[in-house]
């Protein structure tokens, strides 16, 4: 029997009717022969709500540390694990939820946007050996000094594709509430196309350029252990209907991508000088803060760099840091891209410009490499430049 990693998202699991909608789909593709195991987030909003809840009891001005955030913010996908099991054992299955810990996935030593170092999938594996469905909590995993870590926004996405690696799944399904991957965020960007098929190279550079679609580091994985990823609507009936009734995204190392080009944004960004002088203590503090640079550019007398806020909980302190070794800050900024094929030519990047300068917005800097054009904005013009840029490019 082939085994298939299904993971589903907030919005798929956001109340106990969807996550009776999603048991009933786990029972279906188990009947029809496959081994399953499921990886849940938390539900809905969950995690921003604990967030928050983190936020009003450290106090005004204060972060909560890192190591009991974690703590706290692995509730949520424990509530939906257990939920589900409950849910697929009512409709006559048997099902074991375990969390990351549980389930073997072994982090460093990092809080809040800790990486997978190693998955030792055993009690998975005995536990489909009895021919139960298992159910694992996404987002999460146990450190090599045996403390909880979390794995970044969206770190779901990376649990079902690492453990479908050391599975030697089938193939890894990612449900949400979009039929796969659009060349821009539908719904930010009118027009934007459905993209049936796309590679892991060029799905890696979108998502690490802001695309809301996989984490980055899962797109990692799948490349390293060359697992496709399907791309699928939630709501769609995949077990009765397949492909000839519903549209997905096929994500693979063999997916010709010539030609194809799609828009990304990051908002809530951070552009950075230094002095050369500081370089060194920079890229220190980086290494251990766990700081996930976009773009960095040296000279002889300064420093460039682009930092996305995104995994940063404690930016105050991360601030304060960088203030004292001569950084000069500008925040309230958003990163726009294109991404795809042929993009490394001077005619791509006078055309980039000109669809930005069209529409009235300001560029900070504009970055370029094979597979990205991409330049510093104002927050507040995020959206209109990535409308811009999609009727440049994409249309």
């Amino acid at each position: 029997m082939p085994i298939i990693v299904q993971k589903y998202g907030g919005s798929s699991v956001a109340d106990v009717t969807k996550i009776r909608q999603v048991a009933e789909k786990v029972v279906a593709s188990k009947r029809q022969g496959n081994q399953l195991v499921v990886v849940v987030s938390a539900m809905g909003k969950t995690t921003d709500g604990l967030v928050r809840l983190a936020e009003e009891a450290a106090g005004a001005g204060k972060e909560a540390p890192r190591r009991e955030l974690d703590m706290l913010l692995t509730t949520g996908e424990r509530v939906s694990m257990s939920l589900l099991s409950i849910a697929i054992t009512s409709l006559g299955e048997e099902a074991i939820s375990f969390t990351g810990s549980q389930s073997g996935i072994l982090t460093n030593d990092r809080h809040f946007d800790a990486r997978i170092i190693e998955v030792r999938p055993y009690r998975i594996e005995d536990e489909l050996a009895r021919g139960r469905i298992v159910i694992v909590a996404g987002y999460q995993g146990m450190s090599y000094k045996r403390e909880i870590t979390t794995l970044g926004r969206g770190g779901s996405d990376t649990t079902a594709v690492a453990m479908a690696a050391a599975l030697n799944a089938e193939r890894c399904e990612i449900y949400s509430d979009v039929d796969g991957i659009y060349s821009g965020d539908p719904r930010v960007v009118d027009g934007a196309r459905h993209l049936p098929e796309i590679g892991l190279g060029m799905l890696q550079e979108m998502s690490e350029a802001g695309a809301k679609v996989l984490n980055a580091q899962a797109v990692g994985w799948a490349r390293s252990a060359k697992i496709a990823i399907h791309a699928r609507r939630t709501s769609d009936d995949w077990a009765r209907h397949g492909a000839d009734e519903a549209r997905q995204t096929v994500a693979s190392e063999g997916c010709d991508t010539k030609g194809m080009r799609a828009v990304a944004g990051f908002d809530r960004v951070v552009s950075l000088t230094l002095p050369s002088q500081a370089r060194d203590a920079f890229s220190i503090y980086a290494a251990t803060a766990g700081l996930g640079v976009i773009d960095y550019a040296s000279y002889a007398e300064s420093v460039r760099v682009t930092l996305p806020l995104l995994n940063v909980p404690n930016w105050n302190e991360v601030r304060e840091y960088l203030r004292s070794i001569g950084a000069q800050i500008r925040e309230g900024l958003a990163l726009v891209s294109v991404v795809g094929d042929g993009l490394n030519g001077g005619e791509a990047i006078r055309n980039f410009d000109d669809a930005i300068r069209a529409v009235g917005v300001k560029r900070l800097q504009t970055t370029a490499g094979p597979l990205r054009i991409g330049a510093l904005v104002a927050g507040e013009d995020l959206t209109l430049t990535q409308r811009a840029l999609h009727d440049a490019f994409v249309k």
